[in-house]
């Protein structure tokens, strides 16, 4: 009967402490909403509400129609431009990933002094107009530029190497623009891979190149996805680079997007295909976001 009473008496006094509890969790809540509502109304306003209209926009034309999509698969001109698409932006992005990955591997095992002096050089792309640089590269890449007129003069080359305005100068141009951000991506994950973990495979008798391929690269395979997801989706958008070094033949879709819209005023084909080219990267994020994790990677 004294325990009973005893457990009435405890329970009874611990009721105001659990409605203080759930007060202040109550507050806690509303302060973090009150802090986190300018940003969910500044994203509803810039992003999500233009997305709806653009997507009211593609099926409706006014009256409701797929016609724009069906026009989008059904063309072979627009398929084939699709196909230049990604397959500039997949070349973009191993390109990026060959040059990048030992860049990030050198920042990660380098001493803080030595990172700091070539951080800068990284970054130094980011200080410059895409403008800038789309032009030096027009200089350096044309048949009377720097590249052309070295082999020239070095009797290299009988005459100039037509590296402008084609395939290549465009895989240059986004290459060179997407490098940073594939560097520090993942440069991001490698300074967090522990160095413990290759030094217990060497202590294990395991030579330099299998403590890389069974330790350090799959450890670094989140930041080679999230680079991989980011280079290629900046580079299926991309426009001035294709626009100032390629040809007529590498015309990318956001071009004709542009051209759509501004020139031939056709909203509603415009507005279809930057549908189909959001579901297109939303897609690859979510499979990224499904398979490329490392728990599921070191968890098989």
């Amino acid at each position: 009967m004294t325990e009973a009473i005893t457990q009435i008496q405890s329970v009874t006094m611990e009721r105001p402490f659990i409605k203080q509890l759930a007060r202040l969790e109550r507050w806690e809540k509303i302060t973090v909403f009150a802090f986190v509502a300018p940003a969910m109304v500044l994203l509803l306003s810039l992003f999500v509400y233009p997305l709806i209209i653009f997507l009211l926009n593609s099926v409706f034309d006014p009256a409701f129609t797929i016609e724009h999509y069906v026009k989008a698969f059904t063309r072979p001109v627009y398929l084939r431009i699709f196909r230049i698409t990604f397959e500039a932006s997949l070349l973009t992005t191993i390109g990026a990933l060959i040059i990048g990955y030992p860049v990030a591997y050198l920042f990660a095992h380098v001493s803080a002094t030595t990172r700091g002096i070539l951080l800068p050089l990284v970054l130094f792309p980011f200080w410059t107009s895409i403008l800038v640089r789309m032009y030096a590269w027009m200089v350096l890449l044309g048949n009377d530029g720097v590249i052309n007129q070295l082999l020239l003069k070095g009797d290299i080359i009988s005459s100039p190497l037509p590296m402008l305005f084609n395939r290549f100068s465009v895989l240059v141009g986004m290459i060179h623009f997407m490098l940073p951000y594939m560097i520090l991506t993942l440069y991001s994950v490698m300074a967090g891979i522990p160095k413990e973990l290759t030094q217990a495979a060497a202590s294990l008798g395991a030579p330099p190149y299998k403590q890389f391929f069974r330790v350090y690269l799959p450890w670094s395979m989140p930041g080679v996805g999230a680079g991989c997801l980011l280079v290629f989706i900046l580079a299926v958008a991309f426009f001035v680079t294709p626009a100032l070094l390629g040809g007529i033949r590498d015309t990318m879709i956001s071009q004709v997007i542009q051209s759509e819209i501004e020139d031939a005023l056709n909203w509603g084909f415009g507005a279809a295909l930057s549908m189909l080219l959001m579901i297109v990267t939303t897609s690859l994020y979510l499979i990224y976001n499904r398979v490329m994790s490392i728990e599921r990677i070191h968890g098989g």
